[in-house]
């Protein structure tokens, strides 16, 4: 398994679960079409676009194309890699029948296959050391979930670290497991918490 530090975009959650057995990243569902409409996930998208660059891993059919094309127009000035799958003809386990065109998608492609199109498109292993150890328990202590005013505080977190104003709880946490740990979250919250007493 290998780190990468950019966020990899995917369309469906079989994807997803698929890729995370190949790699360690954050992996984003476009839910196929539904990122067309869906105005939190494609901000979130745009952050890590500028953030840390993301790399978009759709199926090789026309939909793909599509949502592939619609996202690199959508991030503007962020940092977009493609991986490309190669036209594997064939059925998933799990459907009844193929695909409209006949290929794999992404769930569908070995796992070997699917590390060898991240080394031809030039993504390599992150450099990064650890993992983050900020969990949903740690929101709910620092008061970011599960309380009377959490929403409010995690708007006001997010806006001062940058990050899209329109995120779930879940949304936030994988964020803020790229971007730092649990001791720099509680200084950042109690930042806020000051700013907003005008301490």
């Amino acid at each position: 398994m290998i780190k990468i530090d950019e966020a990899i975009i995917v369309e469906g959650k079989y994807d997803k679960i698929k890729l995370s057995s190949v790699v360690d990243a954050v992996i984003i569902v476009t839910n196929g079409f539904g990122i067309f409409k869906d105005a939190e996930k494609l901000e979130l998208i745009r952050y890590y676009a500028r953030k840390t660059g993301i790399i978009i891993l759709t199926d090789s059919d026309s939909a793909g194309r599509k949502i592939r094309g619609y996202i690199k127009g959508a991030v503007g000035d962020g940092k977009v890699r493609n991986v490309y799958i190669p036209d594997v003809f064939g059925k998933e386990k799990r459907k009844v029948k193929p695909s409209a065109e006949g290929k794999l998608g992404v769930e569908g492609i070995d796992p070997k296959i699917l590390l060898e199109a991240f080394r031809k498109a030039g993504v390599t292993a992150s450099h990064r050391e650890k993992n983050s150890d900020i969990t949903r328990l740690t929101l709910y202590e620092l008061g970011l979930s599960g309380g009377q005013n959490s929403r409010e505080l995690r708007e006001k977190l997010q806006l001062s670290l940058g990050l899209p104003r329109l995120l779930s709880a879940s949304s936030l946490l994988e964020v803020l497991c790229t971007m730092m740990n649990s001791d720099e979250l509680a200084d950042a919250v109690e930042k806020v918490k000051e700013d907003e007493h005008g301490i």
